[in-house]
């Protein structure tokens, strides 16, 4: 069985199901080329996006494996900021990313959005949780660890595989939960 994504509130975000209508105003959440320099690529067009979007929103042609796209809006500003993703198999285990808006850069919207991501996939049931980050990208594995994920000695693609085991039951909200970040 499929996992479909919900909206996820957190004190200060909305985690919405990603929409196609969503790609022209994240064309401009993700418009900065600093944002690229450690996962490789360029700023999107809308049409760009609006392709991809409707990809993902068509879901994963593989049986067993959902693709659960989320963005992230300021629930106080009601702009989009980012993304959140996790792509699960079957409801073990699932692959998760996230990406701000540089714009939002340093404002603990990360940890909080992937806080809600990681909460959500506990509640569903999944395990166990990875993450690949650049070596480098110290942003992302301040993240990363803040949200409970430990590096491994596992590489992928010149990226560290990051886990987290969750105990059996749900992912409590808290989980890895800092205020500095």
């Amino acid at each position: 069985m499929t996992l479909q994504p919900e909206p996820v509130r957190t004190p200060r975000l909305t985690l919405l199901p990603l929409a196609v209508h969503h790609a022209e105003e994240m064309a401009g959440v993700l418009g900065a080329p600093a944002l690229y320099g450690f996962i490789g690529g360029a700023p999107p067009t809308p049409q760009a996006l609006h392709a991809r979007y409707e990809r993902l929103v068509a879901g994963s042609p593989e049986p067993g494996v959902s693709w659960c796209n989320w963005v992230v809006r300021l629930r106080d500003g009601g702009s989009l900021v980012g993304t959140v993703q996790a792509t699960v198999d079957g409801r073990e285990a699932a692959e998760v990313a996230w990406i701000v808006g540089a714009r939002w850069q340093g404002r603990g919207i990360a940890v909080e959005a992937a806080r809600g991501l990681v909460g959500w996939l506990g509640a569903q049931g999944v395990r166990t949780l990875v993450a690949h980050i650049h070596p480098d990208h110290a942003a992302s594995a301040a993240v990363a660890t803040a949200v409970g994920l430990a590096p491994t000695d596992e590489w992928h693609d010149g990226e560290v595989r990051w886990r987290l085991r969750a105990p059996s039951g749900p992912v409590p909200p808290d989980v890895g939960l800092r205020r500095d970040y």
